[in-house]
């Protein structure tokens, strides 16, 4: 396909921007329209419009989400490479022109094992110095490798400086590595990339950011170099990132379907964003210049005037280097990026918590200036992605109440429109894995990726029932943590523990017992008022029945083993892994031998 002949310009921009909005707001009102269907005319008004309300504040996550699987799937079943209607007709991701520019790349750690960062590191640099047709092969003066430490552990730093200390050397006569180890951790990450830019930021033209648990391959670095290269107006380029084989069960449950789920989703929505994109914080290449003149949010003012240290720094940079008018985009398709996902529920609910309060930090930043209408709308919408949790609890809550107290259910409710408001809720939840399922499906190239059609079959399955039972797990996570909040308390920027651990029954209780507690008390309501509603009512509570035991379970080595020998669950680089993640696996067993 001709990539010339699909430059999306501005009116065509536009004009998906219409579009997409007219779908979204006539799913909203109808969505809308059926809670209200579903809501018996004998109910006080007061009832009623507190039902309303409350479901109309889950509707815009799950709109967008909804629309974006859509399009984004279709998108993928009528182009061989949709890119090519996406990203502008220079960007052409197969250009193999020269890189002419300087690179940092930019590694950020704090209290991290620095051989799980340095086995990354040397993927990364074979790839960087590797010869390529009519260029140098010195690579040094393109790229820069900075390992900009916040680590605060006196004898993990000690360690660390060891460490990077030898990769240097081992490295020094093909690429740059600088080590860094700040005294405090100010402004966490985005401090730390601050700092960065204070002192060696003029020196590069672009830096490539990357968590300690990042993986980039040297050809999709130079991918993303390239691109930025072509397009000077482009501020941030973010690529998409995908999950790393695990032997985790819990990763490898959450990570099927959110890899099912990211392409359609990230195409879909980066056909109407365009120039508005995302930005992650990792795995992508930001243009140094605006980005050190315009995207400084150490010091961001709150709407009362009073600093505020912000936890999701990457949104907020995205916005505001698109306020300076640069663009931000992403490249949504898999690139040889990947980051390693949380090895238990406790430590996916510990990331998940500090996305919570820093997207709540948005609130206070709606009304920053000079932002674009898209720019505020993703502000607005990173928003309800978390305030949608305490309306979907708080309405469980008063749905099973009043159910309880009423004389019969029909006071209350509606049963048939009930039924399909229920259906149409799941299928819009979960349209985006469901869509991600049958781009494979229906391609055999794809169903060979995965382990061929029964095998991807079953692993959906399992995926899906997982996640109806997380996903009212995760709902609690945020009210509770909510609460919290309007209380003084702070999650802050702890550390995560990224290797596989087993968690006890008894800690498992300590966390997950006020799950269970409301699950059971709600279910047992709805049971004795009516036991034929319990059936719809376990699509929304039985993950909180059921938490305590999920937890354990899915954080079995056993378990885990279990689906890496039946290949469940398995990604496509698990069952035919690339020569990177070949290099890494043999990296990791000599570190684990010595």
């Amino acid at each position: 396909m001709n990539h010339s002949n699909h430059l999306p310009t501005k009116a065509v921009i536009r004009i998906r921007r219409c579009i997409f909005a007219g779908l979204s707001i006539s799913t909203f009102f109808f969505m809308i329209w059926l809670m209200y269907t579903a809501l018996s005319t004998q109910i006080p008004l007061t009832l009623r419009i507190t039902f309303v309300t409350l479901f109309t504040v889950t509707l815009p996550w799950m709109v967008i989400g909804f629309w974006n699987a859509v399009i984004g799937f279709f998108l993928c079943q009528i182009y061989q490479d949709p890119s090519t209607i996406i990203l502008p007709a220079e960007m052409n991701p197969s250009d193999d022109r020269a890189i002419t520019s300087s690179t940092a790349i930019l590694i950020c750690i704090r209290n991290e094992s620095p051989e799980r960062v340095t086995r990354n590191l040397e993927i990364t640099l074979q790839g960087l110095i590797s010869h390529e047709p009519n260029t140098s092969p010195a690579i040094n003066k393109h790229f820069h490798v900075y390992i900009l430490s916040d680590t605060d552990d006196e004898t993990i730093a000690q360690h660390e400086k060891s460490c990077f200390e030898k990769i240097r050397q081992r490295w020094q006569d093909y690429c740059s590595i600088t080590y860094r180890c700040r005294t405090e951790n100010t402004g966490y990450k985005a401090g730390n990339i601050a700092d960065f830019c204070k002192h060696w930021g003029g020196q590069h033209e672009f830096a490539i950011t990357l968590d300690a648990d990042s993986l980039m391959t040297g050809s999709a670095m130079k991918r993303l170099v390239r691109m930025m290269q072509s397009n000077p107006h482009l501020g941030i380029l973010q690529g998409l990132v995908v999950g790393l084989p695990s032997t985790s069960a819990f990763t490898r449950l959450f990570q099927y379907g959110m890899r099912l789920g990211m392409r359609s989703y990230t195409m879909g929505s980066a056909w109407w964003q365009a120039d508005c994109g995302p930005y992650w914080g990792h795995n992508a290449i930001i243009r140094l210049a605006p980005f050190i003149a315009h995207c400084d949010v150490s010091n961001l003012l709150t709407h009362k005037g009073s600093d505020h240290t912000i936890l999701s720094h990457d949104l907020i940079e995205a916005v505001l280097m698109r306020s300076a008018g640069y663009e931000v985009r992403i490249y949504p398709q898999e690139d040889q990026s990947w980051e390693e996902n949380p090895p238990t529920l406790t430590e996916y609910i510990r990331r998940d918590l500090r996305w919570c309060e820093g997207n709540l930090q948005y609130i206070h930043l709606l009304t920053l200036p000079n932002l674009k209408w898209m720019s505020r709308l993703q502000l607005l919408l990173a928003i309800c992605m978390f305030l949608g949790s305490p309306a979907w609890i708080v309405l469980m809550i008063v749905f099973s109440t009043a159910i309880y107290i009423s004389n019969t259910p029909m006071d209350v409710i509606n049963s048939n429109p009930l039924s399909l408001l229920v259906i149409v809720a799941l299928f819009m939840w979960y349209l985006p894995k469901i869509a991600g399922a049958l781009n494979v499906i229906l391609r055999k190239q794809e169903r060979e990726r995965f382990g061929g059609g029964w095998r991807f079959t079953l692993s959906f399955t399992i995926e899906m029932l997982f996640s109806l039972l997380m996903t009212p797990i995760t709902w609690l996570n945020h009210s509770i943590f909510i609460v919290g909040l309007l209380f003084g308390k702070k999650q802050g920027w702890m550390g995560q523990s990224r290797d596989d651990h087993s968690i006890a029954l008894l800690d498992a209780i300590r966390q997950f017992w006020p799950h269970t507690v409301l699950g059971i008390t709600l279910a047992v309501m709805i049971f004795v008022s009516d036991p034929k509603i319990l059936p719809y009512a376990l699509f929304f509570l039985g993950g909180l029945v059921l938490a305590i035991p999920l937890a354990v379970l899915s954080s079995q080595a056993w378990l885990g083993k279990l689906m890496q020998s039946c290949k469940l669950l398995s990604l496509p680089e698990e069952i035919s892994p690339p020569e990177a993640l070949l290099a890494l696996k043999t990296s990791a067993l000599k570190t684990k031998v010595q």
